[in-house]
């Protein structure tokens, strides 16, 4: 299987549109939360890509507000650049009725949503600091607030129309963190409940045909992993960050890209994947061609399972 280009399927069983110019996702409608910058900027950019419209999250809409750089606006920019078509919303995942506000924008607007990636995480700038849980504040359970209680709240509002029309996807972002030790236990708390959630809620969601999965990204080159890697070089030397296995922002997405436009996704329903492992499934490369190469081996396996494999417990 070779690699999904603008107008072409990745999936040969699939008819190919008249149109060589159509996208894998023209007609569809994807939200990707926190989406100024980072990850869920390239994911946002990547579906566009595909001619999906986007509703692009997040709290930054002035430039130079944030000290990394991005607003909603500018991606929404650049989506449309890509042949998609960007919305740009102010959303705050921490407030409910800011995140109720956007899907019923959604609802008025578009009638459906066939996407929902939730990335939105409050990241404290001493993440990556090598302290102990008890000499960082407290405010770094706000990761539980923005990460793990703001992607429920979310997919709540998307099943609500997903479930209805009897089709959707909705991929959480995650990580190797979900089952080994990485910045702090906040962390790691964060992302394996992630990993659970996106599980059962595949469990509640498959007799309405709607996908739920999380994928685990390894090291991303983000605006502020460059930051990060700049300030720390001994950073560079250590599995977890060695620039060697990094990706672009944009290659997670031409891997939720794929899974949307898979006819199969079901089959992955409830499961956690790494991403690096579903892109070679799909023949998908990074933007400069680079094959991504999987951490299994040194950072550990999923625990979570598609429900489809009828597992113990599921």
């Amino acid at each position: 299987m070779t690699a999904p280009s603008p107008g072409r399927s990745p999936f040969p069983d699939d008819a190919q549109d008249e149109d060589d110019r159509m996208g894998l996702l023209t007609g569809k409608v994807a939200v990707v939360t926190g989406a100024s910058r980072g990850i869920g900027k390239g994911v946002a950019l990547a579906l566009g890509a595909e001619g999906a419209t986007v509703y692009v999250t997040g709290r930054t809409v002035t430039p130079g507000s944030c000290p990394l750089p991005g607003t909603v606006g500018e991606t929404a920019a650049e989506v449309d650049r890509r042949g998609g078509k960007g919305i740009a919303v102010q959303v705050d995942h921490a407030e409910d009725d800011q995140v109720a506000a956007l899907f019923a924008q959604i609802g008025r607007e578009q009638g459906r949503l066939d996407i929902l990636v939730n990335n939105a995480f409050a990241l404290p700038e001493d993440l990556t600091e090598p302290r102990p849980f008890w000499e960082k504040p407290l405010t770094n359970w706000d990761m539980v607030d923005v990460g793990v209680r703001s992607n429920f709240v979310a997919a709540w509002h998307a099943a609500q129309i997903m479930a209805p029309q009897k089709s959707g996807l909705i991929v959480a972002i995650s990580g190797y963190v979900g089952v080994t030790y990485t910045y702090g236990v906040v962390f790691g708390t964060c992302k394996s409940a992630v990993d659970r959630m996106a599980h059962d809620m595949a469990i509640e969601l498959q007799p309405h045909n709607v996908a739920s999965l999380s994928l685990w990204q390894g090291l991303t080159f983000t605006e502020r992993a460059h930051r990060n890697l700049e300030r720390n070089p001994a950073m560079k030397k250590l599995t977890v960050t060695n620039p060697v296995i990094g990706c672009t922002p944009e290659h997670p997405g031409r891997v939720i890209a794929a899974l949307a436009a898979d006819p199969a996704v079901m089959r992955r329903s409830g499961g956690t994947f790494i991403t690096a492992e579903v892109a070679q499934d799909y023949g998908i490369t990074d933007i400069d061609g680079k094959v991504i190469p999987s951490l299994r081996a040194e950072r550990g396996s999923p625990i979570w399972h598609p429900i489809a494999e009828a597992r113990h417990g599921r």
